[in-house]
């Protein structure tokens, strides 16, 4: 049966499975009460599913959509009409013209500057990780073991004033 449309616009990270009850039963009861032949009809199936999963081709009426993957589609059927929800409905109904592409922009503008942001943090530790390695390397590395500052040669130990059979003794 034709029928309105309603689009529902989920918070960022929810999914169809997340709708609330009440939600998907206000939604359905506006689709068969804007549908010419669902309003007349009892035990109306309402369909709904992921806006990415509609198709449009340009051989379909006005109105007309298929679906990509039948598999995501969803039903829930709808006994009898509640006045009650409409008139709640239709009482609080706003009616606006959105900019539809301005809003997409801004909504791309937000992904892009999060992906930016996850990058950057990406960035930064994987910076920390690699001073760390850095330092964990120069602390196995043997290369501070053997200074010049250190070291003494044979010539200043005969220089000193005990002979080498003391120094001997000393290191033992």
């Amino acid at each position: 049966m034709s029928s309105a449309h309603v689009y529902l616009r989920l918070p960022k990270g929810r999914t169809i499975e997340d709708i609330p009850e009440g939600v998907l039963e206000d939604c359905a009861q506006l689709v068969k009460a804007n549908s010419i032949q669902g309003n007349k009809v009892n035990d109306v199936d309402v369909v709904y599913t992921p806006w990415q999963n509609l198709k449009k081709t340009a051989s379909m009426d006005v109105g007309q959509v298929g679906f990509h993957n039948p598999r995501m589609v969803r039903t829930v059927k709808v006994e009898k009409r509640i006045n009650d929800i409409i008139n709640q409905l239709n009482r609080t109904k706003v009616e606006r013209q959105p900019d539809l592409k301005a809003e997409r922009e801004a909504v791309n503008a937000a992904e892009r500057s999060e992906r930016k942001q996850q990058f950057r943090e990406k960035k930064r530790q994987e910076e920390l990780e690699r001073l760390q390695r850095e330092k964990q390397a120069e602390l196995r590395s043997y290369k501070n073991l053997m200074v010049a500052e250190k070291m003494t040669s044979n010539k200043e130990i005969a220089s000193t004033t005990k002979s080498l059979q003391e120094l001997e003794e000393d290191f033992m």
